[in-house]
């Protein structure tokens, strides 16, 4: 019997990739509340379940649920939230998971601080891009009109900022193209950026 403790390999993120025949890719879509985020992470999501890729959403819901639920929406707790995420999403890129991150994220810095988690062209940032007037529109969970009334403080868009990427991956506009040409356009560039195994482009 061998004496001494037993070193046991680490399984990498490489291997973990290779067994799942894709490369992990957190995909980081940041927008105003409504512009669509959650709606196309979780489109992509079911297309690429389909495709037999492993796929995960991580989204406002059912992060301020549990993990980010003691967090309110100051500045400073927004950081704190984006940091989590941004770690969390980490780990599921560690296990060669490709995570959809939708989350309005508003400061150019805090997004910039996620991406630098992973290694180069692993993060990609979506810009889902819609005019607040549209957003408001749409107010699927009515927050615009509550944040107009007062009763939502330090809400993007009405009485916080959201400073828009100036440089990021890919834009969605969501605006002007329906919701099937933007997850079109987002999974053609992850084919074409090596995040799905070519076997299952067609099929």
């Amino acid at each position: 019997m061998q004496d001494g403790p037993v070193t046991i390999p680490k399984i990498g993120r490489s291997r973990r990739s290779t067994q799942k025949n894709q490369r992990a890719k957190a995909v980081w879509l940041t927008g105003l509340s409504g512009a669509g985020k959650s709606t196309l992470a979780v489109l992509a999501d079911e297309l690429l379940t389909e495709r037999g890729h492993h796929t995960y959403v991580l989204d406002g819901d059912n992060l301020r649920r549990g993990l980010n639920k003691d967090l309110g929406f100051s500045d400073a707790d927004r950081r704190e939230n984006i940091r989590r995420v941004g770690e969390l999403a980490r780990l599921f890129t560690d296990a060669g998971i490709i995570v959809f991150v939708a989350i309005i994220s508003p400061f150019a810095k805090d997004r910039a601080a996620a991406r630098a988690l992973f290694p180069s062209g692993e993060f990609v940032e979506v810009y889902v891009n819609a005019p607040l007037a549209v957003c408001e529109q749409r107010d699927p969970k009515h927050f615009y009109v509550r944040a107009r009334k007062g009763e939502i403080s330090d809400f993007t868009g009405v009485s916080s900022i959201y400073e828009a990427p100036q440089q990021p991956d890919l834009v969605l506009n969501t605006a002007t193209e329906s919701e099937a040409e933007s997850v079109a356009r987002l999974i053609d560039y992850l084919e074409q950026h090596g995040g799905l195994r070519s076997a299952e482009r067609h099929g």
